[in-house]
């Protein structure tokens, strides 16, 4: 026997519709913030940078692909990682058939992480990806985009992530624990790993300029969790104590 609250077919549908006035509210605010994000000032990139791709070194403009518009997923891979962030490859799952239908839209997407070229790409092959994932080693682009962080911002106990400054190093008596943790997530210690952190950041290029317009963080990145807008209509919802989730090729393991 159920302890959730059961009802008749008419009970039910007097809640469904009250809820969908709800989420049709949810969907016009959605909306709104969709336009309000268009209208943001756009942001001229002055900087040079240099990124390692599947055909070669490429600039900025270069992972346009012809295109007008770019979005960048931050993917949370670092130079000493031995594989990919797993909440990272949750999101990243999702990314392969949204390729296709954005640049047939006139947007470009690409994946950038610090670990050099060979070992990204021999993770993607690992996870069984096909889009395009290019290796910011070496340069200054994740620092400047708010999802890396200096060895002086982590001494400071002042990491500056999503538009606000935060103190990520372990508290007294968890540096172990946390450093285990790390290890056994992406084979590095936690200050290696939380030196990294996910995001997502749009671009745009007229006239040969090229300019940043958006970027979101943390809980902004929830819409990309493919699984979490399922879960979030299965009748338990999330249902989470912890980490529960894994690299798709993992599960089987345990």
């Amino acid at each position: 026997m159920t302890s959730h609250k059961t009802g008749t077919p008419q009970e039910w549908l007097t809640g469904r519709l009250e809820l969908l006035a709800a989420e049709k509210e949810l969907t016009r605010r959605g909306d709104e913030l969709s336009r309000l994000r268009q209208e943001l000032p756009w942001v001229e990139i002055g900087k040079e940078y240099r990124f390692e791709t599947d055909d070669g070194t490429a600039s900025l403009a270069d992972l346009f692909r012809g295109r007008s518009q770019l979005i960048i997923y931050h993917f949370m891979f670092g130079p000493d990682y031995n594989a990919g962030c797993p909440s990272c490859s949750a999101i990243a799952d999702g990314f392969n058939g949204s390729v296709a239908h954005l640049a047939s839209h006139d947007v470009a997407f690409s994946a950038v992480s610090r670990a050099p070229l060979g070992k990204l790409q021999t993770y993607r092959k690992r996870m069984g990806w096909t889009f395009p994932w290019a290796s910011s080693y070496g340069s200054d682009f994740n620092f400047d985009f708010g999802v890396a962080h200096t060895k002086e911002e982590w001494e400071a106990g002042a990491v500056k992530y999503n538009f606000h400054e935060e103190d990520l190093r372990p508290a007294a008596g968890q540096e172990s624990s946390l450093d285990a943790f790390s290890t056994s997530l992406v084979g590095t210690d936690w200050e290696a790993f939380r030196r990294e952190g996910p995001g997502m950041s749009a671009f745009a290029r007229q006239d040969g300029a090229v300019y940043h317009t958006y970027s979101t963080y943390g809980r902004g990145l929830d819409i990309l969790w493919g699984m979490y807008q399922w879960l979030d209509r299965a009748p338990l919802g999330r249902n989470e104590s912890g980490m529960w989730w894994r690299r798709h090729d993992e599960y089987d393991s345990e």
